[in-house]
This record gives C-alpha cells, sequence and structure tokens, in this order.
C-alpha cells in the first residue's frame, strides 16, 4: 500500500487526484490551507474506501512550512512512497498593476515549497531506491504570459527542474513526471480573476477529473512529461518552431479579457 502526499488536496486537480489514489487503496497524506475542506475529503475517503488519511492544512505561501509538514509526518513514522506537488496559483493582470506581495506568495508556493518538498522527501525515495514525484507545471511552461507574467514563468522553472531531476535520479528507481494541463476546469481561473479571457471563456475546458487520471497513470508509468490533450500536444510541438516575438503576440490574444 502506497501512500501519497498531496499538496493542493482541497479542490481542483489535487481534490482529483487524492480520490484516484485512495480508489486504488492507497493512504493519503493532504495539504491545503482550509482544514474543513481537508477533514471533510479525509472522512469521504476513509469511509468509502477505507483508508487513512492524513490532514495537514498548512499556508505554503509561508516559507519553510514544507519543513513543518515534513517533520509531522516524520513524527508520526509515515512513509511517502509518491510526492505530488500540484498546489499552485495565478495571477491576472498587468505586471506594472499587480501586487508584489501576491506575486511573492505565488512564486513561494509555485516554485520554492515545490522545491523544498522534494528536497526534503527524495532523500528517503533514494535509500528505499523506490518511490514518484509528480510536479503539476501547465502549457504555460512552453509560452510567455503577458498579463500573467510572473506566473507563466513560474511553470518553465517546474518543468525544466523536473526533467533534470528525473534523468538525476531514475537509475534508482524513482522517477519525476512534470504534468502540463491546459485550461482546466478546476476554480483556477476564478481565483486568478482570469476566468473572463480568451483561453478560459472560449475554449473547451477540460475536467479537473480527465487531468488528474491523465496525470497519475502518467506518474505512474514513469513518464517524464504528461502534456494533456492533443491540441495542447500540438501547441507545445509548434512554438519550438515559431518566432518567439510571434508566439508572445498569439499568447497576449489568448490571455487577454
Amino acid at each position: 500500500m502506497k501512500t501519497a502526499l498531496i499538496t493542493g488536496a482541497s479542490s481542483g486537480i489535487g481534490f482529483e487526484l487524492a480520490k484516484i489514489h485512495a480508489s486504488q487503496g492507497g493512504n493519503l497524506v493532504v495539504v491545503a490551507r482550509s482544514e474543513d475542506k481537508l477533514q471533510t475529503l479525509k472522512h469521504d475517503l476513509e469511509k468509502q474506501y477505507g483508508i487513512a488519511v492524513h490532514v495537514i492544512a498548512k499556508d505554503l505561501s509561508i516559507p519553510n512550512t514544507a519543513t513543518e509538514v515534513f517533520n509531522e509526518t516524520e513524527s508520526l513514522g509515515i512513509q511517502v512512497d509518491y510526492l505530488i506537488n500540484n498546489a499552485g496559483f495565478g495571477l491576472y493582470g498587468k505586471f506594472e498593476d499587480s501586487n508584489w506581495e501576491a506575486e511573492n506568495n505565488m512564486i513561494q508556493v509555485n516554485i520554492t515549497a515545490l522545491t523544498q518538498f522534494t528536497k526534503l522527501y527524495l532523500p528517503g525515495m533514494i535509500a528505499r531506491k523506490n518511490g514518484k514525484i509528480l510536479n503539476v507545471a501547465s502549457t504555460a511552461a512552453f509560452v510567455p504570459g503577458p498579463t500573467m507574467a510572473v506566473y507563466c514563468a513560474t511553470k518553465p522553472y517546474v518543468l525544466s527542474f523536473s526533467e533534470a531531476l528525473n534523468n538525476e535520479v531514475s537509475h534508482q528507481g524513482i522517477s519525476v513526471t512534470a504534468l502540463c494541463p491546459g485550461a482546466t476546469a478546476s476554480g483556477f481561473s476564478k481565483a486568478a480573476k482570469a476566468d473572463k479571457s480568451a483561453l478560459f471563456s472560449k475554449t473547451k475546458l477540460a475536467t479537473s477529473e480527465e487531468v488528474a487520471q491523465f496525470g497519475y497513470s502518467a506518474m505512474l508509468k514513469g513518464k517524464q512529461v504528461a502534456i494533456h490533450g492533443f491540441m495542447n500536444q500540438f501547441l507545445a510541438f509548434i512554438v519550438r518552431f515559431t518566432p518567439r516575438a510571434l508566439v508572445v503576440k498569439i499568447s497576449r490574444k489568448v490571455i487577454d479579457k
């Protein structure tokens, strides 16, 4: 029985990933800010699947919260077999008008916490010569994003970090997968105040369940990069051969409200 630690598990893709893992008979450590939502998730999954769910309510925008989570799982003797770094959020608006504190928090969650969780749980996986890490990136990893500049800049980091780390540890029985969803009906766009952009209002959105199932399967298979949806896969490929100036202009048109 494998135990998965999932950040951002109270809603969206993380919520669906928790349900999928529980349905496979695996125990869970679920991390998010909302303890009420996590407790409801714990109750429902334990009742339905007979597994154990440990709740850790933490705000990952606070520096070194990942260490607090790690220390708690260590003190309880919980072995984390699958680390799923799903927590993340975006912000819509021109950089000149945006709030630095919010952007700093976003960098902390999308990049720093993800990296720190990996740093903390990887040594145990290496010692056991077994483990899987799923880092949720985005198709934004392949293109700059005017009016979501900082968010879109965090995702190439996740992709590059995941690919490099997978190369380092794959011979030790560990895989690192970067999941790259496109626009998804997950609550992300509303939280980012981007729900009226063409990207979210004029395209058919994948469901969180579809993306989670795709990502979970890719993690189990040890895939290095998993881009959800044929069109997203095609776009990630074609931008390699498109002039960067044009890519940025098209990206701006797609993201604009």
